[in-house]
Order: C-alpha cells, then sequence, then structure tokens
C-alpha cells in the first residue's frame, strides 16, 4: 500500500525517527571521540588545543607537528578503515544470507597476505638486482601494497568466475571462498618456509593491521574509495532488504538478485582490498560491528548501512586509541587489541541471540 506524505502513519514515523537519531547521536559521539583520541598520547594536550591546532589557531609548532603528521591521519584512517570493513561485513551478511559473512568470508585477506609474502620474497631476490629492494622504502612500500591489492582482487573474479558458472548462490560464493582462502594460506605457509629471518619477519610483520601506516596520501585513497562504494551500496540498500527476504521473493518483486549479489561482493572486495592492502590485515570489525549496530536498530538497510558505518568508524577508532595508549610510549598494533576484544564480543552476541 502507498501512502502519501500527509498520509504516513504516525507510528512509522515515530518508528524511523527514532533510527535516525540513534545515527545522529553515534555520529556526534564519533566526532567526540575523534577529539579526544587526538588529545591523547604521549604528549598530553588539552581539547582546546586539539581543536585550536585543527582551527589553524595554534601558536605551538610541536602541537603542529604531532597532530597534523602523526594522530589526526592515524586517527582519520581508524574511522575510513572501520567504516569499510563493517559496511562490507554488513553487505555480506546480506548477500550471502550468512551471519558469519565478513571481509574476510571470502579470501580476501588469504589472498593479500599471499601478495605481500609474494612481494617481499621478489624484493630480497630478483628486484633487488634491478635496484629496486628493501633498501629502497619508498619502492618497497608500494610494491608490497600493490601486490596485496593485486591479489585480493584476483581471487574476487575467481570467485565471480566460479559463481557466473556454478550459479551465483550464497553456498557457492561461501564454499569457492573457503577454498580461496585455503589456497592462498598454503602459499603463504610455502613461501614463509623458504623466507629468511629478515623476510620472514617482515611477512609476519605485515599480517598485523595498523593505522599507523597509512600517511595523507593513502588516507585519501582509501577514504575516496570508502565514500563511492558505501554511496552504490546505499542506494542498493532496498535490494538488500528484499534478498534478506528470499531469493525467489527479491525476484518477485523484479530484484536481479543474481547481478545484485555478484556486484555487491565484487564492491565489498574491492573495498576491503584496499584497506588490507595499505593496513594489513584488521578482523572482527567487519564480523562483530554488524551484528551490535543491528540489535539496536534492526535489519532495515535503509538505516543499518550508514549506522554501520558509523559503528565501524567508532569502533576501530576506540581500539586504535586503547591500542596507542596500553603500553605506550610503545604502540600495539590495533589487530591485536580486535582479535582480542572481537572474540569475547561475538560469543556474547551469539549466547545472547541465542536467549532471545
Amino acid at each position: 500500500m502507498h501512502f502519501d506524505d500527509g498520509q504516513i502513519p504516525e507510528e512509522y514515523k515515530q518508528y524511523t525517527g527514532r533510527k535516525v537519531a540513534f545515527i545522529g547521536l553515534t555520529l556526534s559521539a564519533l566526532v567526540a571521540g575523534l577529539l579526544i583520541s587526538v588529545s591523547l598520547g604521549a604528549a598530553d594536550m588539552s581539547l582546546l588545543e586539539v581543536i585550536r591546532t585543527m582551527l589553524g589557531m595554534s601558536g605551538s609548532s610541536r602541537f603542529d607537528a604531532i597532530i597534523w603528521n602523526i594522530r589526526l591521519p592515524q586517527a582519520l584512517t581508524a574511522i575510513v578503515a572501520g567504516a569499510a570493513l563493517a559496511i562490507s561485513g554488513t553487505v555480506m551478511q546480506s548477500i550471502l544470507r550468512n551471519p558469519l559473512g565478513s571481509p574476510f568470508t571470502l579470501g580476501i585477506s588469504n589472498a593479500a597476505a599471499f601478495g605481500a609474502a609474494l612481494s617481499v620474497m621478489l624484493q630480497g631476490g630478483a628486484l633487488r638486482s634491478l635496484g629496486i629492494g628493501t633498501e629502497n622504502a619508498f619502492w618497497s612500500s608500494y610494491l608490497t601494497t600493490g601486490a596485496a591489492f593485486v591479489l585480493s582482487m584476483l581471487a574476487a573474479v575467481v570467485i565471480i568466475m566460479i559463481s557466473r558458472t556454478r550459479g551465483a548462490t550464497p553456498e557457492v560464493m561461501v564454499l569457492s571462498g573457503i577454498a580461496m582462502g585455503s589456497l592462498f594460506t598454503a602459499g603463504t605457509m610455502f613461501l614463509q618456509f623458504f623466507a629468511d629471518d629478515v623476510e620472514l619477519a617482515s611477512m609476519v610483520y605485515w599480517t598485523f593491521g595498523d593505522t599507523a601506516r597509512a600517511s595523507w596520501s593513502e588516507l585519501g585513497i582509501a577514504a575516496a574509495v570508502t565514500t563511492l562504494v558505501s554511496l552504490y551500496f546505499f542506494t542498493n540498500a532496498w535490494n538488500y532488504n528484499a534478498i534478506d527476504t528470499g531469493d525467489e521473493t527479491a525476484r518477485s518483486l523484479g530484484v536481479p538478485v543474481n547481478r545484485i549479489r555478484i556486484s555487491g561482493m565484487l564492491a565489498a572486495s574491492m573495498l576491503t582490498a584496499v584497506i588490507v592492502s595499505f593496513l594489513g590485515i584488521i578482523g572482527f570489525v567487519g564480523l562483530v560491528v554488524p551484528h551490535m549496530v543491528r540489535r539496536v536498530i534492526g535489519a532495515d538497510h535503509r538505516f543499518l548501512l550508514p549506522a554501520s558505518v558509523i559503528g565501524g568508524g567508532m569502533l576501530l577508532l576506540l581500539s586504535d586509541t586503547a591500542a596507542r595508549m596500553l603500553l605506550s610510549p610503545q604502540v600495539v598494533p590495533v589487530s591485536v587489541l580486535t582479535a582480542f576484544l572481537g572474540a569475547p564480543v561475538f560469543i556474547y552476541l551469539i549466547i545472547r541471540g541465542y536467549r532471545h
């Protein structure tokens, strides 16, 4: 039944109003969290000093350097990465119709790790003869990032090809992803077996997701890709709602299920590949955040997707801040903290779910 604006039931307006209010409050909390995160660290500074510096009114070159060169890009990177992983996980759980869906379900992180390991091995051998080796920090960083991204997208393309030949069903996608993940894990272990101590240390270190790796240029690329892909997801929110009711029901409503499923998987994989190739592997954010937000705001993707973006940014920002402060002045990679926190939180959500 179609309602004109003047005929919309008051109960529905209140229902949607509460969701919009929640999103607005969460966004305000995210902004406050950003300011607090930037103010915390080995060099203490007040919130007023942070605001004055960000507005260009600070008279301290020391505060300018700390905020603009270190803390602000790291905090913004945490927000962008968390948002990207969370919205990718939300879409994955919908199109795969699997509560365990996440950006890493389809083996994207395993493929990225193999690409990074392969790059490290090449830089330690063949490329060194060309003058492009581990001693050149610029080439080393971008070769590793590029290799991780290319292998991630290769894994996604292979899964799409399998899905197109066998039918783009959730089962085919999940099983193909598991197979690809196992294959690339085996390849990474093979390279690690033949790596020397320095190469092995580089491979292992790369897998530790760390927001401090990104500069303003990497942050700009990640933010642009996250914005574009998120807008694509927002425009398909109704389609994801329809798919949640079942493929047959969605098709009866005119939704091209296979196309939406493949394009959504490809977009989520590309977004995840960008984040992982720049920062390394940051687990559990894309798995846990959609479930946490869904419990509060419901399963309507018109509200769930933007709420997941904000919730993911908030969770990773808080985790990154805690990781910086936990053993200060030593900085713990944020992926270590999210792994420790993600497992018990997800177990709690499972238990609560069964009780309901």
